[in-house]
């Protein structure tokens, strides 16, 4: 995957991104910057219908810890705030006021964002709630690497490649991807499953829940996932802070790295649940059926507004887009908010 226009310093793909993403001039972080949702559409950008959606399953996580004041909702990657503003708009009544919804983003404080959510750069010590991460994890930075006939190297952003991995990266390779054939290409989730797992370990009590496209072992992609988005269009990634830069996320190894950081900490026999959103929505309820033709002529606006929605619905759960996103849920403490029955993939 050769891409002529990917920057102009001969760096490490992780140390690349971590400068242009998150640096003083980053895409994210620079004065101005607007904000995530203008570049790239996700389950919480994409329709106020999401943070409907998830209603049943915070209630579902409020009634297992016995309604603790405060319930905390922590959005990690929250970008401009979003969900946690859709949330307290549509359902922070049904917490009677126990509702403590905190933002994590490294960019500053959006000026429009109400007192009632909170801002921080880091995932607070103790949570007893939910931690979310809506794709989140798919702009950790990540080194890519490139099978040779010397071994593995680290691809540099100029396209050309570096030195060897390291020891750790290789070990992490050879665990959660088939043999690379030479000329593939794949990401290095290393960084991935510790900040996951770093983020976890601050749930005292709760669920973590991440929503992320990404894939499994035995659907590697095998050619590289890096890319870029700016203004609503897939771009060529370039490390210079113009383009977001992402790359799908090895859901098995993050759900792997969380349960080792949870040991112990998770009753009911499994550490974690992992299945695709259209799935996971599905459980909750959700249907995207569009109304009855009847409601059109009895309720003209009514019927408007529920196509509407019918059709927001039905991009949350379309299997090639959206709802073929992965979740990944982990119980702290508390049972699963999920059954056995409800779409399981690994646990």
């Amino acid at each position: 995957m050769t891409h002529p226009e990917l920057g102009v310093n001969s760096l490490r793909w992780r140390t690349a991104m971590e400068t242009a993403l998150y640096g003083p001039d980053g895409f994210f972080t620079r004065p101005g910057a607007a904000g995530p949702g203008r570049h790239f559409r996700t389950s919480a950008h994409a329709t106020a219908v999401f943070a409907g959606l998830l209603r049943p399953l915070l209630a579902r996580v409020d009634a297992a810890l016995g309604h603790p004041d405060p319930f905390q909702l922590v959005d990690v990657g929250a970008g401009h705030g979003e969900l946690l503003l859709e949330v307290v708009r549509s359902y922070r009544a049904d917490f009677g006021g126990r509702l403590r919804p905190l933002a994590v983003e490294l960019a500053g404080r959006p000026a429009e964002l109400p007192p009632g959510v909170g801002w921080t750069d880091r995932v607070p010590d103790r949570i007893v709630g939910m931690l979310l991460a809506t794709e989140w994890l798919d702009n950790v930075p990540v080194d890519v690497a490139e099978a040779g006939p010397d071994g593995l190297r680290y691809v540099l952003t100029d396209d050309t490649l570096g030195g060897p991995v390291s020891a750790g990266d290789a070990a992490w390779l050879a665990r959660w991807y088939p043999p690379l054939p030479p000329g593939a290409r794949a990401e290095v989730g290393v960084a991935r499953d510790n900040a996951w797992a770093t983020a976890l370990a601050r749930v005292e009590r709760g669920v973590a829940l991440a929503v992320d496209y990404g894939h499994l072992r035995d659907g590697r992609p095998l050619d590289g996932t890096l890319t870029g988005y700016r203004d609503g269009r897939q771009v060529p990634p370039r490390a210079d802070g113009t383009t977001d830069i992402t790359a799908h996320v090895a859901m098995d190894s993050v759900a792997d790295a969380g349960a080792a950081a949870l040991a112990g900490r998770s009753p009911g026999g499994y550490p974690y649940r992992l299945m695709v959103q259209r799935d996971a929505l599905k459980a909750l309820g959700a249907g995207g059926r569009r109304p009855p033709l009847s409601l059109a002529s009895a309720d003209p606006a009514g019927y408007v507004r529920a196509l509407a929605r019918a059709s927001e619905v039905g991009e949350l759960l379309d299997p090639a887009g959206l709802g073929g996103h992965w979740w990944l849920v982990q119980a702290i403490g508390v049972a699963h908010p999920f059954s056995p029955g409800d779409g399981i993939v690994e646990s």
